[in-house]
């Protein structure tokens, strides 16, 4: 059957690398903790990576950054929708925890807003000595308190989110101050602006993350690549999407360059995924035949590309364990040397360092997932994955007025059924009420956090704690 989907395209494109040298190792300055670029793509599926479907590759610098990284086959967001996955993404925590659950800003201001008694990966950092710096999408957050810099960020550059963004005309927020612009290309402008902090603070630590808009609607991009792609037989929605990674992949391709002109790299740790699976709006479009997509827990919905690479030290390679948003901020409190660091909240991730290090290492820990929009309904599009079994209570509609579901809940085996095809809860009574019981205890303790009074003080005198 299908396995390592999230990377597997890449293998009829390049001879995957097994590890740096033990020079280049010696290379690195061992007292120093490497800088983080953490890069995130809007609405991009596994599917568009590589080429997989046949056609030619249109992410050759992905693919090559992919072939230096450690890369999850197995690796999920935290949610089926981006401001809930980018808050768990942000704070170690399921997005239902930090307050942030839905998409619109401006008609669910209170539910789209990180609480302010979470603490945030650029605090954390930031606390520790490193520089930050977010450019690009926002998206948790509108009003006194929930500015980016409130939240950890040193430097801004970017949009919330809760507007209407265009890719050649958008408003830009620069430390505070918004203007608009209407001369660049989106999605240039951010690369341009990545790589400009990075020779601004060549010398110190830095944490940069790099929230890139592409491929989110609206559908824009330079008519001669769209032409490119119509040319290779695509639909017009698809040429454009694929016209837009592409150049979201150029400009990396240049962050890329630059860190080695500096001599960076290897002082620098690189994430990349994506925020959840593809939009539905926009079409349908090659993603290795994963049920699902965008708003939905389904594996197409938050199964999504991770890569990570630490020349040196990470030997590049393909992983099979299961990694999920939630993890990475754990993760990089432990490369970074900051685990000591202490946070006012427990940790629902654990770090997967062990697991970049070591193919072999065990790491399994069991993760959940819900969504709909507005207030939570935990009887509709909610899952909880236990090693290869995967239990699911359907989607039932992405509108805001949802009634509690009485539809059955479906159990899958991901190992031998990738593609969820199989329902096989009728064989497993026994697993899916054990599992259906973690799912409700889940959804029980993350509901009770979400609602709980907001405190202002943040209890920095506690330890780290990891759930």
């Amino acid at each position: 059957m299908m396995r390592g989907l999230t990377c597997r395209f890449f293998l009829s494109l390049v001879v995957l690398q097994t590890g740096f040298t033990a020079a280049m190792a010696d290379e690195r300055d061992p007292s120093r903790p490497p800088n983080v670029i953490l890069i995130l793509a809007d609405d991009l599926a596994v599917g568009d990576l590589g080429g997989g479907d046949g056609s030619p590759s249109r992410t050759m610098h992905l693919d090559r950054l992919a072939e230096q990284s450690v890369r999850f086959n197995q690796a999920y967001s935290a949610s089926c929708v981006c401001a809930p996955a980018r808050a768990a993404l942000l704070t170690g925590r399921y997005p239902h925890r930090t307050g942030v659950v839905t998409l619109n800003m401006n008609t669910y201001p209170v539910m789209t807003r990180l609480r302010r008694d979470e603490e945030t990966m650029p605090e954390l950092l930031r606390r520790a000595g490193y520089v930050t710096g977010l450019i690009g999408k926002w998206h948790v957050g509108l009003g006194d308190g929930f500015h980016p810099l409130d939240r950890g960020f040193d430097e801004y550059e970017g949009f919330s989110g809760s507007s209407d963004v265009g890719y050649y005309e958008y408003a830009f927020d620069v430390q505070g101050k918004v203007r608009r612009v209407a001369d660049r290309y989106l999605t240039d402008d951010l690369n341009d602006r990545a790589i400009e902090f990075v020779r601004r603070h060549r010398d110190q630590r830095f944490f940069l993350h790099l929230a890139h808009y592409a491929p989110h609607r609206p559908l824009q991009a330079p008519a001669e690549i769209i032409q490119k792609y119509s040319d290779h037989g695509f639909d017009e929605s698809t040429s454009t999407i694929y016209a837009m990674i592409e150049v979201m992949d150029h400009g990396i391709g240049r962050l890329l360059e630059e860190l080695d002109e500096l001599d960076l790299a290897k002082e620098t740790v690189i994430v990349f995924a994506s925020d959840n699976g593809p939009d539905p709006l926009t079409g349908v479009r090659f993603n290795h035949h994963l049920r699902g997509t965008k708003y939905q827990v389904d594996e197409g919905g938050i199964r999504v590309p991770l890569f990570v690479r630490w020349p040196g030290v990470f030997a590049a390679g393909e992983r099979n364990q299961q990694v999920h948003f939630v993890d990475l901020l754990p993760t990089l409190l432990d490369f970074t040397r900051t685990d000591t660091v202490t946070t006012a909240n427990p940790l629902d991730g654990k770090s997967f360092a062990r697991v970049l290090r070591d193919p072999s290492a065990d790491f399994s820990p069991t993760r959940f997932w819900q969504w709909n929009r507005g207030r939570p309904n935990y009887t509709h599009n909610a899952a909880v994955r236990e090693g290869k079994f995967k239990l699911v209570r359907p989607f039932v509609t992405r509108g805001s007025k949802i009634q509690d579901s009485t539809l059955p809940a479906e159990l899958y085996d991901l190992d031998s059924d990738p593609t969820e095809s199989t329902n096989i809860a009728a064989e497993h009574p026994d697993l899916v009420q054990q599992l259906g019981g973690k799912l409700q205890r889940w959804a029980d303790d993350v509901e009770k956090e979400r609602v709980r009074p907001e405190s202002e003080k943040r209890r920095d005198d506690l330890p780290l704690k990891i759930r």
